[in-house]
């Protein structure tokens, strides 16, 4: 089963750039791995640019083949078009979706995230993202 989340990056104008994240997207993995291995602006823009994707952190192809390295698994590899979206603002961004977290990219160059259930008790709230790499 899937843990969606969407990853964003704040933009000067306060506006976010995201794409869709499928899979193992809690804190405890998906912020471990954008902090370890997307801990810039260049790197999330470039992971942020694919569209969205399976994850951001896989060396499984769509023929759970192993691939020469680990990185993102795009949607577009497969063929399909879903190029990333935008929304004017924070709360457009956590509240346009159906997906379960929600990561940013600040301008201040940190990764936050936040509780995007409207189920729980925690929603709308910013999480922590355990310390520590989790993936060479």
């Amino acid at each position: 089963m899937a843990t969606r989340s969407r990853i964003g990056l704040e933009l000067s104008d306060g506006s976010i750039l995201s794409a869709y994240h499928h899979w193992d997207g809690y804190p405890e993995w998906l912020g471990r791995i954008l902090k370890t291995h997307y801990n810039s602006k260049e790197l999330a823009t470039e992971l942020i640019d694919g569209g969205d994707m399976s994850s951001c952190w896989t060396n499984a192809g769509w023929k759970n083949e192993t691939l020469p390295t680990t990185g993102p698994l795009y949607y577009s590899s497969r063929g399909e078009d879903l190029p990333p979206r935008l929304d004017k603002n924070l709360g457009d961004y956590l509240t346009q979706g159906a997906e379960e977290f929600g990561y940013v990219y600040t301008q201040q160059g940190e990764w936050l995230c936040y509780d995007t259930c409207d189920w729980r008790d925690s929603y709308l709230e910013a999480q922590e993202i355990p310390s520590g790499a989790l993936a060479a």
